[in-house]
C-alpha cells in the first residue's frame, strides 16, 4: 500500500514538474535532437551493460569460461530488468541471475556465489565513483555555495555508505548466510526455506570464502572493471547535454553522473525513483547552471533509455528463460 502511496506522489511530482516548466518547452527542446541523437544517447548505457557484465564474468572464474559472453549479458539484462521494476530493493534479480546460469552446468553454488561477490564489487566501485563526483563538485562549485553544502551531505551519506560496505564484506568473511540464519536463531525466528536450504546456504558462503581467500586479484579487477562501467553514467550526460545544445566538459559530466546515481541509490524505496530521481536531476542541473528546460528534459531522456532497456530486459527474460525452460525439461527426459 505504501509503494502505490509513493508511486501516486512521484507521478503527481513528475507532473507538476512538467506542468510548471512548460510541457511546450521540453517537448521544444527534445524535438531537436532526432532519431539519430536518440540512438547516440542510448550508446553508453550499452557500453555500460556490456562492460558490467564483463564484470561479473571475472569473478566467475572457470566456470564463466563455460557460458558465451553474449549469454552472460542476456542472463544480466534479464536480471536487472527485474531489479528495475518490482520492488525489490534492486535485489529481486540476483537469484534469477544465479538460477539461470544453471543452464550452462554452472554450479548453483558458484553462481550464487558469483552474484554476491560481482554486487559488492559493483557497489564498491559505485561508491568510489560517487566519491570521485562529489570531489569534483566541491572543486567546481565550491564548498561555500549552497550546492557546496548539500555535496557535503552527501558525502557524509556516503561516509555510512562505506561502513556499510566494509561491514558487508566483513560478514560474507564469516559467512553470510551462516550470519543470516544464526541471527534469525537467535532472535527466535523459524524461516523454513532458509532452515531447509541450510546445507546448500552454507556451501555458498564457503565458495565466496574462497574466492576472498585465493582470487584478490580478481576481486580488485572486477572492481576496476564495474568502475569504468559506471563511467559510462557520464559519458551519457556528456552526450545528453551536448545534445541538448548546452556547454559540456568532462570533469562536470562525471560530477552529474555520479551525483544523479547518488540520488537514485538513496530513492530505492519509491517504485523508479519516479519523480524523486526527476526533480533530483532538475536542482543538479541547475546547481551546475543549467536552466530548468535543460533539466528536466535531461531527466526525462534519462527515463527514456530506462524504457529502452526494460523493454530490452523483458526481451532477454523471455528468451533466456525460455531457453531454461527448456533445458530442464531436457534433462527430465
Amino acid at each position: 500500500m505504501l509503494r502505490y502511496l509513493l508511486l501516486t506522489i512521484g507521478l503527481a511530482v513528475l507532473g507538476l514538474l512538467v506542468w510548471h516548466i512548460g510541457p511546450g518547452n521540453i517537448y521544444d527542446a527534445a524535438a531537436r535532437l532526432g532519431p539519430g541523437a536518440l540512438v547516440v544517447i542510448l550508446l553508453p548505457s550499452l557500453i555500460m551493460y556490456v562492460v558490467e557484465a564483463y564484470g561479473w564474468r571475472i569473478v566467475l572464474g572457470r566456470s564463466g569460461k563455460t557460458v558465451p559472453f553474449w549469454r552472460l549479458l542476456a542472463i544480466r539484462t534479464a536480471g536487472e530488468v527485474v531489479n528495475m521494476t518490482t520492488p525489490t530493493a534492486y535485489l529481486g534479480g540476483e537469484p534469477l541471475k544465479a538460477y539461470m546460469l544453471k543452464t550452462y552446468n554452472v554450479p548453483m553454488a558458484e553462481g550464487a556465489a558469483s552474484v554476491v561477490i560481482a554486487k559488492t564489487t559493483m557497489t564498491i566501485a559505485e561508491v568510489l565513483y560517487i566519491l570521485a563526483g562529489i570531489g569534483l563538485g566541491f572543486w567546481i562549485l565550491g564548498a561555500g555555495s549552497s550546492a557546496g553544502q548539500s555535496i557535503a551531505a552527501a558525502l557524509v551519506s556516503v561516509g555510512v555508505l562505506v561502513c556499510s560496505i566494509a561491514g558487508f564484506v566483513l560478514i560474507q568473511r564469516r559467512g553470510l548466510f551462516a550470519s543470516i540464519l544464526g541471527m534469525a536463531r537467535k532472535l527466535g525466528l523459524r524461516i523454513g526455506f532458509l532452515e531447509s536450504q541450510e546445507e546448500h546456504l552454507r556451501s555458498i558462503d564457503q565458495t565466496i570464502l574462497n574466492f576472498y581467500s585465493h582470487h584478490q586479484p580478481a576481486f580488485y579487477a572486477s572492481t576496476g572493471v564495474y568502475f569504468f562501467g559506471w563511467l559510462a553514467e557520464s559519458l551519457e550526460v556528456f552526450v545528453i547535454i551536448y545534445y541538448l545544445g548546452g556547454p559540456t566538459d568532462v570533469l562536470s559530466a562525471i560530477s552529474i553522473g555520479a551525483l544523479a546515481v547518488f540520488i537514485k541509490g538513496g530513492t530505492f524505496f519509491i517504485p523508479g525513483s519516479l519523480g524523486a530521481q526527476d526533480g533530483g536531476n532538475l536542482l543538479l542541473l541547475k546547481a551546475f547552471g543549467y536552466t530548468d528546460v535543460t533539466g528536466l528534459t535531461f531527466a526525462l531522456l534519462r527515463r527514456f533509455r530506462e524504457l529502452v532497456w526494460i523493454g530490452i530486459g523483458l526481451l532477454c527474460l523471455a528468451l533466456v528463460g525460455k531457453g531454461a525452460v527448456r533445458q530442464a525439461a531436457e534433462r527430465q527426459e
